[in-house]
């Protein structure tokens, strides 16, 4: 390391007080991170591409200072989920200073692990108050047991009204409407069950009305309507 002359020139004054960094909360611990490997937690990341036309939501399982598990998860252009595959593959085994300075190929996944970045190093956390954080698979129970993204997809116009498309549950079939034409509840399909079912041997038709459910008070409407046609 080199000095100028101006500050080899210099009177050394002594250093008070330590200023150590403030403690952060991680997997139920208060932890001075000062490097790296300090860092754990499990969280998630929302980020956004360039023009704004796509979003990718990360979720990162990080153990002093490694990622050990991703979950990517991306609404917007194919090549988005095509870059969410290779993040997939990229990911796990960097540590988050590596990660963050790797091209995720996708602006919105960049993005999303910028964001995510700056919640684990601040310990704000999902897994910040919870002893020894959550175990490797634990990005997988926000999928549910079908093991697809949980996706609200609604439509709705001024002249026409809302249209259900597709819950957390599913993809949505029928909405029921009571006499003064609201809504009062909806039928879907879980695709996630119904391919399992089809797996196990079952027939397309009988894996759909197995998978399929209603919410609300569907089974009292005035009428059924599909959403995307009627």
């Amino acid at each position: 390391m080199q000095y100028s002359n101006e500050v080899k020139d210099m009177v050394c004054v002594a250093k008070g007080p330590k200023h150590g960094p403030a403690p952060i909360p991680e997997e139920g611990l208060w932890v001075e991170a000062k490097q790296i490997t300090d860092i754990s937690g499990f969280t998630h990341g929302v980020g956004w591409c360039a023009p704004q036309q796509g979003a990718c939501k990360l979720s990162l399982n990080v153990k002093k200072g490694v990622i050990e598990e991703a979950l990517i998860e991306t609404i917007g252009c194919s090549g988005m989920t095509h870059s969410a595959a290779m993040a997939s593959e990229i990911l796990p085994g960097k540590t988050i200073l590596e990660a963050l300075n790797t091209d995720l190929v996708c602006d919105a996944i960049n993005t999303a692990m910028r964001e995510l970045f700056l919640q684990i190093v601040y310990g704000r956390t999902q897994s910040a108050y919870s002893d020894d954080g959550l175990v490797i698979g634990a990005g997988l129970e926000d999928l549910g047991k079908g093991l697809r993204s949980q996706v609200g997809t609604m439509y709705g116009t001024k002249e026409k009204g809302t249209r259900y498309l597709e819950m957390a549950e599913g993809y949505v079939t029928r909405m029921a409407l009571d006499e003064d034409m609201q809504v009062i509840g909806y039928e879907f399909i879980s695709l996630g069950k119904m391919t399992d079912f089809i797996k196990k041997g079952l027939s397309p038709n009988e894996a759909y009305e197995k998978a399929k459910g209603h919410y609300g008070r569907f089974e009292n409407a005035y009428k059924y309507i599909d959403p995307r046609k009627e």
